[in-house]
């Protein structure tokens, strides 16, 4: 995954988390939606974003919130496709 494409999936979480209220760091391999950072609507956005942005087609697939509860998960899922 490219250093951009990284980048505009940090600027999503970085911003969602900062909705929440949330303004902390957070590392690449730290849990976002199973430590409670994140909520079940940000997921659902956060699905939308790779949609549209990476063409991961979700319908394709079992869901499980591990796929998307990291920025490495997501570089996993995304490379995976």
């Amino acid at each position: 995954m490219s250093l951009e494409a990284k980048n505009s999936i940090r600027d999503f979480i970085n911003e969602a988390m900062q909705k929440t209220g949330d303004h902390g760091i957070f590392d690449d391999h730290e849990s976002l939606f199973s430590s409670g950072r994140l909520d079940s609507l940000t997921m659902m956005n956060l699905v939308m974003f790779l949609e549209l942005n990476f063409a991961i087609d979700f319908s394709k697939f079992e869901f499980d919130v591990d796929l998307v509860d990291s920025i490495n998960a997501i570089e996993l899922l995304i490379k995976k496709k």
